[in-house]
């Protein structure tokens, strides 16, 4: 674990500590002690503090990215803002002080899945809600709009704004089934229910909302859009 402040080093050792699945536990005040110890032993997973003085966990996270094969990396941290950015490390998950034990245990046991069953688990995506950051399963989103420089998550129970761009989003979840199909829109695949293509406007249904394809895009979505591949239902 890597933070510059005693305290939450102390309680982090502490509960790590009471959980059977973690063995050995080993400390860094500084983001360059940590790179130390990390080039001399070979470790499954770090915590990290975000602000550090010196090398940010950031930057940290980044340099253990380059390697072969990096550590798993949680990042423990009083700020929320940074969410996103740790989450585009590959961050396995993305705790916030003060720490509640029953999030740091999924964290363990996000961390002591078998590789297999770690590839396969859905990226989660923070978003804010009234001050808060929250996880949204990829899987769960159904569509996304752009407004402007922000893009809006749409599922079944509520849509979420993040600062994310339409266009970034379609280059990082084009291979997880979701596809652009307009200048506003991108789709989940598996959440199409109908294709429209007859009509002047051509469009899809998802979860009920009818989005327009545009023309340009039409032959992309026709490709991709075959009878087999359309949810059954409304």
């Amino acid at each position: 674990m890597v933070d510059d402040e005693l305290p939450a080093i102390e309680e982090l050792t502490f509960l790590l500590g009471k959980d059977a699945r973690v063995g050995d536990i080993h400390r860094a005040e500084s983001g360059e002690q940590a790179l130390k110890e990390l080039d001399a032993t070979v470790f499954d997973a770090v915590f990290l503090d975000i602000h550090m003085p010196g090398l940010s966990g950031l930057q940290l996270a980044r340099t253990l990215n380059s390697r072969p094969s990096p550590p798993a990396v949680v990042f423990v941290t009083a700020d929320e803002d940074c969410a996103l950015e740790a989450f585009e490390l590959a961050a396995v998950d993305y705790l916030l002080k003060p720490i509640r034990p029953e999030r740091l245990a999924r964290s363990v046991s996000r961390i002591s899945e078998p590789a297999g069953e770690a590839l396969r688990a859905p990226e989660m995506i923070p978003v804010e809600l009234g001050g808060v950051t929250r996880m949204v399963r990829r899987d769960e989103v159904q569509y996304v709009q752009a407004q402007g420089d922000y893009a809006r998550l749409h599922t079944a129970e509520a849509s979420y704004l993040v600062r994310v761009p339409l266009s970034e989003l379609e280059q990082q979840w084009g291979t997880a089934g979701f596809l652009r199909i307009h200048r506003s829109y991108l789709v989940a695949l598996g959440h199409v229910s109908s294709l429209k293509l007859g009509a002047a406007a051509p469009s899809v249904t998802v979860a009920g909302a009818e989005l327009p394809i545009s023309r340009r895009l039409l032959p992309a979505v026709r490709n991709a859009l075959t009878p087999s591949r359309l949810r059954s239902g409304g």
